[in-house]
C-alpha cells in the first residue's frame, strides 16, 4: 500500500474495512442505528483504496520495466514504459488536490444550501439552474444527496434549497462553493428581451456527529409544524409533517420536509440545527464570524465569487482565482471541477 500526500494513509483505510467487516458478521449488526452508515463508510474507503492501489500497480510495473530497459533496448517495452508513465502522471494530477484537503471536516458529508438573492423570478429562476448544476456535478461525483426542504418561487424557480450530501471528502470539496454566485443574460421572462443581472447565495457546513458538544435549550426554539408543499407522494403532502425550528437567540430557522413522519423530520431539522450552531463555535473561536445570524443582505453586486454571463458574450469567471472558461453551458451542466481544482491549489 502507499500514502498519498500524507492527508489519508491507506493502509488505515484497508484496516478500517476489516474491522467494519468483521462487526457486519455479528448477529445483531443490521438491528444497529448506524448498520447503513457502515456500509457507506466501506464503500467511501474502498473508493480510495481501489485507485490507489491501481497506482501502486502501475508503479511496479514500471519500475520493472525501467530495470529492463537499463539492460537492454526493446522498442516494444519502451512504448509499454511511455504509456504507463503518462498515465501514471495523469492519476497523479487528477488525485494531487486530495492532498489539499486536509481541513478537520474536509472527510465528512455536508449540508448544502441554496438562496435566491433580491430580484424576484430572475434570481429564483437562477437559484433553480444552480441547484440543477450543483445536483449534476453531486451524480458525477457519485455523491448521495437529498432534499432537506426547497421552498418554490412564487412563479419560477426556487427561493431556497436545502441538500444532505453524502461522500467522500464531501465537505472539502463543496465548501469551495461557498459565497455569491451572479448570472448576467438575456431574461426569458422580459418581454423586452433586456439584459438582466441576477444573483443567488450558497452556502455549506460540514455535518458534524453525534458526539459534538451543543447544548440545545427548549426555551430557545420555536417549532412550528406545517403541510408540506414540496415533492413527495400524497402521504407527505396532505400530513402536517413538515417541521421549521426557529432558533431565537440566533435567528437561525431550519426546515424539513423530505420524510412523511413528524418525528423524522424533527429530528434532522434539530441535527442541521446543531451542526449550524457547532460551526458558529468554530467560527467563533477562530474569531472570523461577524454576527449568528444569517443575512443575505450581502447579496449583491461586487460580492460574487463567480460570474455566469451568457450575454453579450460567453465567460464563466472566478474572482478568487481569475480562472475562466467560455464554455457556458458545460459548467452550468455540472462540470465545476476545474474550478474547485484551482481553488483549492491557491489557497494551499
Amino acid at each position: 500500500m502507499i500514502k498519498f500526500g500524507g492527508v489519508f494513509d491507506v493502509d488505515n483505510r484497508v484496516k478500517e474495512n476489516e474491522k467494519l467487516e468483521s462487526e457486519m458478521q455479528e448477529p445483531d449488526f443490521w438491528n444497529r442505528d448506524d448498520s447503513n452508515s457502515v456500509l457507506e463508510q466501506i464503500k467511501n474507503n474502498n473508493d480510495i483504496i481501489k485507485p490507489m492501489k491501481e497506482l501502486k500497480n502501475k508503479f511496479d510495473n514500471i519500475s520493472s520495466y525501467y530495470e529492463i530497459l537499463s539492460v537492454e533496448a526493446d522498442a516494444d517495452l519502451e512504448r509499454d514504459f511511455i504509456r504507463e508513465y503518462d498515465e501514471i502522471n495523469k492519476m497523479i494530477e487528477e488525485k494531487e488536490v486530495l492532498a489539499y484537503l486536509n481541513g478537520p471536516y474536509d472527510k465528512n458529508n455536508a449540508i448544502f444550501e441554496i438562496h435566491a438573492g433580491a430580484g424576484g423570478t430572475e434570481s429564483c429562476d437562477w437559484a433553480q439552474m444552480l441547484s440543477r448544476m450543483y445536483t449534476r456535478f453531486f451524480e458525477k461525483q457519485g455523491y448521495k444527496y437529498e432534499v432537506i426542504s426547497e421552498q418554490k418561487g412564487e412563479d419560477a424557480g426556487i427561493k431556497s434549497i436545502v441538500y444532505m450530501v453524502k461522500g467522500n471528502f464531501c465537505y472539502g470539496y463543496l465548501k469551495c462553493e461557498k459565497g455569491v454566485h451572479r448570472l448576467v443574460r438575456l431574461s426569458p421572462f422580459d418581454s423586452n428581451n433586456r439584459r438582466h443581472t441576477s444573483f443567488a447565495a450558497v452556502d455549506v457546513i460540514p455535518e458534524f456527529d453525534n458526539n459534538i458538544e451543543v447544548e440545545i435549550n427548549d426555551n430557545d426554539i420555536k417549532v412550528d409544524v406545517y403541510r408540506s408543499s414540496g415533492a413527495g407522494g400524497q402521504g407527505v403532502n396532505t400530513t402536517d409533517s413538515a417541521v421549521r425550528i426557529t432558533h431565537i437567540p440566533t435567528g437561525i430557522v431550519v426546515t424539513c420536509q423530505n420524510e412523511r413522519s413528524q418525528i423524522k423530520n424533527k429530528e434532522t431539522a434539530l441535527a442541521v440545527l446543531k451542526s449550524k450552531l457547532y460551526q458558529i463555535q468554530l467560527e467563533e473561536q477562530q474569531k472570523r464570524l461577524d454576527n449568528v445570524k444569517a443575512n443575505n443582505s450581502n447579496i449583491e453586486f461586487g460580492s460574487q465569487i463567480r460570474s455566469y454571463v451568457m450575454h453579450p458574450y460567453s465567460m464563466v469567471k472566478d474572482h478568487r482565482t481569475n480562472y475562466e472558461t467560455s464554455n457556458v453551458d458545460k459548467v452550468l451542466d455540472g462540470n465545476i471541477d476545474d474550478f474547485i481544482d484551482k481553488y483549492l491549489r491557491k489557497e494551499n
